[in-house]
């Protein structure tokens, strides 16, 4: 369940100022999530082009490319760089006493122990690029913080951006990471595989749009299992082998290894 605390006036109250540490797909989402609710303080990349970029399309004035540049002074500080930039960024930056988060779902909040006096983790659910916007109020935002005072901190930040905040371990972000790869990476991937098999035979990935679309919806009403369709669950042999038959290399292997384990959850 969501937990709630705080209403959003509050929270602005409280988190008046934010730096952003990172310029990139998880960065530039987060930037234009907060702006509209609190001053973005300054925002940080290893590339000053990239952070005055993302600067400049959100209003902030202050970029920068030196991580002793930071401002001292903000309310909290999002570390949304790549996983194994977090570690060298908490080095590199002081314990100045503020709010420090980091967003990734795959690394834990020990990552601070030691560093930082108030830290947490605040994961956005979410597949993010940075030459797409997206917007946040409907993005389940995972938090965990090193005590309880904290927590309602994070949690403070994390209404700032969406409704759905929820407490989870750093092994249930683990978990949720995992689940994020199938629904999210290994999904697109079969898109592209998808895209492949339709190019060679002079078709329009369009086409299956409407289907996926209708795919992802049937799920407000319906379990992944019970949406579940085609030639796998109903267990129908001559289709699945002429389909393996058009295929090779690792279609083959993947349509192979995903039919089986469709048959093997299924009953007809």
């Amino acid at each position: 369940m969501p937990i709630f605390s705080l209403n959003s006036n509050f929270a602005l109250y409280l988190m008046k100022r934010v730096v952003i540490i990172g310029s990139g797909n998880v960065a530039t989402s987060l930037a234009h999530g907060l702006v509209a609710r609190c001053e973005v303080a300054q925002i940080y990349s290893r590339q000053l082009a990239h952070a005055q970029a993302l600067a400049d399309a959100v209003g902030c004035k202050n970029a920068t490319d030196d991580l002793t540049a930071l401002v001292p002074d903000a309310d909290a500080y999002i570390i949304a760089v790549r996983d194994d930039a977090i570690a060298d960024v908490i080095a590199a930056t002081p314990d100045n006493g503020a709010l420090w988060v980091h967003t990734s779902g795959s690394k834990p909040i020990d990552l601070f122990a030691g560093h930082r006096s108030r830290y947490g983790v605040l994961y956005p659910m979410q597949s993010f690029s940075r030459q797409v916007v997206t917007p946040l109020d409907e993005v389940h935002f995972f938090i965990e913080a090193c005590d309880t005072t904290t927590l309602s901190d994070v949690l403070t930040l994390g209404e700032l951006l969406s409704c759905n905040v929820h407490e989870a371990t750093s092994d249930q972000r683990r978990q949720l990471h995992v689940a994020a790869v199938f629904c999210c990476n290994f999904a697109n991937h079969l898109w592209t595989l998808a895209d492949e098999v339709l190019s060679e035979a002079g078709l329009p990935f369009d086409a299956m749009k409407p289907l996926i679309r209708t795919t992802v919806e049937k799920l407000d009403h319906l379990t992944p299992s019970q949406s579940q369709t085609g030639p796998a669950v109903r267990h129908d042999t001559q289709v699945i082998d002429s389909h393996l038959a058009m295929l090779d290399g690792d279609k083959h292997d993947i349509y192979r290894l995903l039919t089986d384990s469709i048959i093997n959850r299924t009953k007809v």
